[in-house]
């Protein structure tokens, strides 16, 4: 088998490489190839730009304008004045620093308290704002001066039969409750005393039960008169005492230690059927230590005072009829 190269078996061009061409791209040696055209890769010999001659070259925005301090020119002196009037013992040396006039003190640091750190003082909470005990916030206390009442914080002798009579009411108190904000009068008829049952959290002072109680002369069965949506405690030996009134016993319910004619006018009066039912069932009623009692969870306010005492009328007077 033969090609057309058979006869140059040492594979170079007889003819010394006359047949050879450059490729396009390349050009073909002609004079002017040399010069900068760009091709499809853009390859350069030279750059563009050319540098300033005598400047270096730095990129473009490098140069910024010279930070000159804007210091207060202080006023020219006099050459005839007082101080080139001293001597050149009293001259200033030439290398003292420079005064700070024209510009503001330093602003110091605050003082700090003891320690390391220093002593922060804790924020009080929501609950401990909302809850904080202030003596008087909602004027109790103004509206019983008003009325002639006396006012104590709940530490006088007469206030000692308090904390029986909070250990005897319906509520679930602790040792840690006790009476404050003490308020003693006079309300129609009846001989009264409100007080607030507080606690102490941490460094305030809650006020979480109303109660405002009337001192019976005469002995009055043990008796507790509360809503009957309430959940009860400490009613052993106590026995429910209806009053015939359906609408009444659907909503208030009366435990009696014992059966008695006091009771029985106290649940069936229509007085104090009326009045009950005219509020929102949110007051207990009970006897303890020589006292008939209400009690709300509340603090005493004035509206809460005069609504206790309307309902304790209306007790006291079913109890005491002859």
């Amino acid at each position: 088998m033969s090609s057309p190269r058979d006869g140059d078996r040492d594979g170079f061009d007889d003819d010394g490489g006359g047949g050879w061409r450059e490729p396009p791209h390349l050009g073909d040696g002609a004079p002017g190839d040399d010069e900068d055209r760009p091709n499809f890769a853009d390859r350069r010999k030279q750059p563009r730009d050319e540098p300033v001659p005598g400047q270096a070259w730095q990129p473009p925005g490098w140069d910024l304008p010279p930070a000159t301090p804007q210091r207060p020119v202080p006023p020219p002196q006099d050459a005839a004045g007082p101080q080139n009037a001293a001597g050149p013992q009293d001259a200033a040396p030439q290398d003292a620093p420079p005064t700070a006039q024209g510009f503001p003190p330093p602003a110091q640091a605050p003082a700090r308290g003891g320690g390391l750190f220093g002593r922060r003082r804790r924020e009080p909470t929501i609950a401990q704002r909302v809850f904080r005990y202030e003596g008087d916030p909602v004027g109790a206390q103004g509206w019983a001066l008003q009325q002639g009442w006396t006012v104590s914080d709940g530490t006088a002798p007469q206030d000692a039969v308090l904390a029986d009579l909070i250990a005897s009411s319906p509520v679930r108190a602790t040792k840690d409750h006790r009476a404050a904000n003490v308020l003693r009068g006079r309300a129609g008829t009846l001989d009264l005393v409100a007080f607030d049952v507080v606690y102490a959290s941490g460094r305030y002072v809650v006020p979480e039960y109303a109660i405002t109680a009337v001192p019976m002369l005469g002995a009055v069965p043990g008796f507790r008169l509360s809503p009957a949506r309430f959940w009860r405690h400490g009613t052993g030996g106590l026995l429910p005492m209806p009053s015939g009134d359906p609408a009444f016993d659907a909503r208030w319910l009366l435990l009696a230690a014992e059966d008695s004619p006091q009771l029985r006018r106290l649940v069936q009066d229509p007085a104090v059927h009326g009045l009950l039912l005219g509020t929102d069932d949110g007051d207990e009623f009970w006897s303890g230590v020589g006292h008939v009692a209400a009690v709300r969870p509340d603090g005493h306010r004035p509206q809460l005072l005069e609504h206790h005492a309307r309902l304790l009328t209306a007790l006291v007077g079913a109890l005491t009829v002859a």
